[in-house]
């Protein structure tokens, strides 16, 4: 039997030359205790836009826009696979505090040398190789 995909948007959000992270829960099915960029699901009918800016502020308290396409990376899993899409965004509004979801255990900002020696998830580690670790 074939597994089922599934469509994840990831937003890549720049702040004084470093990026944002979010560290999974150890509990995780997919990816756990792993670092990575926020996102998340698309919702069965759901715009992947308004999705990415609904799954972005769930996961830090955010609020963004989108720009332009970074790139797209499959990671398959045992039960799927998922197509992580990769938007920059900006934030629309003054920096907030960030505020992780249950689903995080940690947020760090980090420049691509650090992000070279974390631990991150299989898309985004694929993602960093194609991009040359230039994001």
């Amino acid at each position: 039997m074939k597994k089922p995909y599934g469509l994840v948007m990831r937003g890549l959000l720049k702040k004084d030359g470093k990026i944002l992270l979010l560290k999974r829960h150890p509990n995780s099915k997919t990816n756990p205790s792993r670092w990575e960029l926020p996102g998340g699901k698309v919702e069965p009918g759901e715009d992947f836009d308004k999705a990415l800016i609904r799954e972005f502020n769930e996961e830090t308290n955010l609020s963004i826009e989108l720009n332009d396409l970074i790139g797209a990376v499959q990671e398959d899993f045992p039960h799927k696979k998922t197509i992580a899409v990769v938007m920059n965004v900006d934030i629309t509004s003054e920096i907030p505090e960030v505020k992780i979801s249950n689903e995080h255990v940690d947020f760090k900002w980090a420049d691509i040398e650090e992000i070279k020696d974390l631990e991150i998830s299989g898309w985004f580690k694929t993602l960093m190789k194609e991009k040359n670790y230039s994001l």
